[in-house]
């Protein structure tokens, strides 16, 4: 997390008042659309001993005709492949939560004003944004240091398999046929708990000593050479780590299209459309399905939010943080913590593994985005087409249909397509709502990630991939082409 964010900083910093590296930043999509699965799956064809970049320096350079055995790049025992794998992820995130963040910011006057006391521009925007930004993605921070600690498929995928991470090994106990190994799996999710909730306190703890100290570095002045470079070399890594996930998905969905393609050969020696029919219909039902959950649990967390932000409007509410950190909670809590609870829940209700408790689990995760992605164009409309529409007699209904809604649509249409991508991306919800007999794109590529053929893990990255890609293409056009003739709403 530390890491994660001190590279997306320094990226905000780094491109801040460089024109040329803004294009980077329209690479956030593709990363943060894909499924931490595909990335996991993709980076480990990368790094592995017989992946990309040791099949792009053999022989030539490595002197390897066949894939070395000495070599252990992921599922090492330090974890350091998951590192690297979460940074793909959790670092564009972050980025897009401080651009999100800085909007709220009067980036250019703050930024010339520093200029003019004599610092360089990168340091500049760490000494007079970033102060102010912090504070808003505070929660984001969190919920990626809980995400972190708790992650279960991209550690399946790249994380130690002896002594696992403690999520994955509270999984196992709670996958095992024997039932007294339930009572340690219980206690290892209460740890996992304890451990997100300790470690966020630190996090928090350690704030204030941090901000004394940079408080004291920004007062000092100076022309910080040194500092400039830093933070330039960890935003060239933030690009790095960017064009490492796009190569990633790359080369895992080459595999839906690969004939034979054999260790050292960079691209596959003959390609394969023929088989494309096959492969698809090997990953058909689990992609039906996992549209339709989502599809579904979209339209249920709209219609949650729609209610809860009308109501609030209608009643005259304001709401406080502690509505925030509520909405939170899902993210925040560990979901080894709380899933196998969940699960007894749904055992007694007779609910587990179907369909609806999948939709029902899947909903409680995307609620708090799409909830939170729609809370402040709604309370921003400009309440005058409100009380115009009712001064000609419109009701309450009526008002909000055709007044608020259109208005609203592209809000609701980014809002409804990261709500999908959530869905889609779902792993340890799906699996513990649906007992294993509800299959998705997420699940079975976790399950198919160790010693499948890799034609059809590629087949699931490809559908993994493009199926948020698609969403969020969707919600860029569709108002376009709607108000093509309304240049404000078509924005």
């Amino acid at each position: 997390t530390l890491i994660s964010l001190v590279i997306a900083v320094s990226f905000c910093a780094f491109t801040a008042q460089n024109a040329s590296l803004n294009r980077f930043r329209h690479w956030l999509a593709p990363l943060l659309a894909a499924p931490h699965s595909a990335i996991a799956l993709g980076f480990a064809f990368l790094v592995a001993p017989s992946g990309w970049i040791m099949r792009l320096l053999s022989p030539w350079a490595t002197g390897y005709d066949r894939p070395p055995t000495d070599i252990i790049t992921i599922q090492d025992p330090l974890g350091l492949a998951l590192v690297a794998g979460l940074l793909l992820k959790e670092v564009p995130y972050l980025i897009l939560m401080i651009l999100a963040a800085t909007s709220q910011v009067a980036v250019a006057p703050t930024l010339a004003t520093a200029r003019s006391l004599g610092q360089r521009p990168a340091i500049a925007w760490i000494k007079t944004i970033f102060p102010q930004v912090y504070p808003q993605i505070r929660l984001p921070v969190f919920a990626v240091l809980a995400f972190s600690l708790s992650v279960v498929d991209m550690a399946l995928i790249l994380g130690p398999g002896t002594a696992p991470p403690l999520a994955v090994l509270a999984v196992r106990w709670f996958a095992n046929f024997n039932l007294t190994l339930y009572y340690p799996a219980a206690a290892a999710a209460m740890l996992q708990l304890v451990l997100v909730a300790l470690c966020i306190t630190l996090w928090r703890l350690m704030e204030r000593p941090v901000s004394r100290l940079a408080l004291r570095w920004i007062e000092h002045g100076g022309s910080n050479r040194l500092g400039g470079s830093l933070v330039s070399a960890a935003g060239w890594l933030a690009v790095l780590l960017g064009v490492l996930g796009i190569v990633s998905l790359i080369g895992m969905s080459l595999w839906a299209f690969a004939g034979i393609w054999r260790f050292p050969d960079a691209l596959p020696t003959n390609w394969r459309i023929t088989q494309f029919d096959t492969l698809v219909q090997n990953v058909l039902a689990p992609a039906i399905t996992t549209v339709f959950i989502a599809i579904t649990t979209v339209i249920l967390a709209l219609l949650l939010a729609l209610g809860c932000l009308e109501n609030e409007q209608r009643q005259g509410l304001h709401p406080g943080k502690a509505i925030v950190w509520m909405l939170y909670v899902p993210l925040l809590a560990p979901q080894i913590a709380f899933l196998f609870g969940v699960q007894v829940l749904l055992i007694r209700l007779n609910l587990d593994g179907t369909l609806l408790a999948v939709i029902w689990i899947h909903t409680i995760f995307v609620m708090p985005y799409v909830f939170l992605s729609l809370a402040d164009p709604f309370r921003s409309l400009d309440p005058r087409y409100i009380a115009g529409a009712a001064a000609l007699g419109a009701s309450p209904l009526r008002i909000f249909l055709a007044i608020k809604l259109p208005l609203l649509t592209r809000p609701l249409l980014a809002a409804a397509a990261v709500g999908f991508a959530v869905s889609v991306t779902l792993y340890l919800p799906t699996l513990f709502a649906g007992s294993g007999r509800v299959v998705t794109l997420t699940t079975e590529a976790v399950t198919l990630s160790d010693g499948a053929d890799r034609r059809i893990t590629g087949m699931l990255v490809l559908f993994q991939s493009a199926l948020p890609l698609a969403a969020y293409a969707l919600a860029l056009s569709i108002p376009a082409i709607l108000f093509a003739n309304r240049r404000g709403l078509a924005r």
